[in-house]
């Protein structure tokens, strides 16, 4: 996930801790990749993890994870439902109104294994009968907030950001307003979920999910939903999640090529 959510993670870990009486460690001394290598290897028990490479690991053979849910959104377009939005960005004094004039355009996206910041612009370009041609010059940044930098710099001129990610920058810092605009929203789309190790205790797995469906409900737990934009936990089953599935098989039709600097 992003790094401006981190801090939730680390509220939820404690929250987890306190509620279920045992010892909770929540891993922020190494890089994303680094995480869900320990999460695949077993070595982090419970990771949220966007809805692409969930789909990925749930599709391997004798996949050893488990949904546990996913988070409700706050605010209107959210529609009470367990997705997300990827919001293509410029700056404010941009020439571009439209996803569509964005032809021959400098683009930036956060990574090769992100759906909001990557695979569903490829799969938006697609459907529009386009390739990856479409933009001038295509930058991996290395993670949304970097992507989004780059727009406010000039240093490129338009990436699709998380909704979620934007929302707690505008929360972090206002004025950030503005100096962006939104010109398309991509989406909605499932959004990420957690999951669990299947090495974890069946009956401890049921507690886990019990906790995070049931976080509205208790004052602590609701005002740490609320610091980050959360409105509750739903239970999600893997079918929820087919549509990345199908958005990721229209979205390997283009690819992108970022630039060598």
């Amino acid at each position: 996930m992003a790094e401006n959510t981190e801090f939730v993670g680390r509220a939820i870990a404690t929250y987890i801790q306190q509620t279920l009486q045992i010892p909770t460690q929540f891993v922020d001394d190494v890089s994303w990749p680094e995480r869900e290598r320990r999460f695949d290897q077993g070595e982090i028990q419970v990771c949220w993890i966007c809805g692409l490479p969930y789909v990925w690991k749930a599709d391997q053979p004798l996949a050893a994870i488990e949904l546990l849910a996913a988070p409700v959104m706050q605010g209107r377009r959210y529609a009470d439902r367990p997705v997300y939005f990827s919001d293509v960005v410029v700056r404010r004094d941009s020439r571009f109104q439209l996803f569509e004039q964005l032809r021959g355009a400098s683009w930036a996206y956060n990574e090769p294994r992100s759906h909001s910041g990557c695979y569903i612009t490829r799969y938006h370009l697609a459907t529009l009968g386009e390739t990856g041609d479409f933009f001038g010059r295509i930058v991996e940044s290395g993670a949304h907030q970097v992507s989004l930098r780059l727009v406010l710099e000039g240093a490129v001129e338009a990436s699709a950001i998380d909704s979620t990610v934007l929302e707690l920058e505008l929360r972090r810092h206002p004025d950030l307003a503005a100096q962006l605009r939104i010109i398309e929203h991509l989406g909605p789309s499932p959004i990420p979920p957690w999951l669990v190790s299947t090495q974890v205790p069946a009956e401890l797995r049921s507690r886990l999910r019990a906790v995070l469906l049931h976080m509205e409900c208790d004052p602590q737990g609701q005002a740490i939903l609320a610091a980050s934009g959360i409105a509750r936990f739903v239970s999600v089953s893997d079918r929820d999640y087919d549509p990345i599935r199908h958005m990721a098989q229209v979205a390997d039709r283009v690819s992108f090529s970022p630039a060598s600097d």
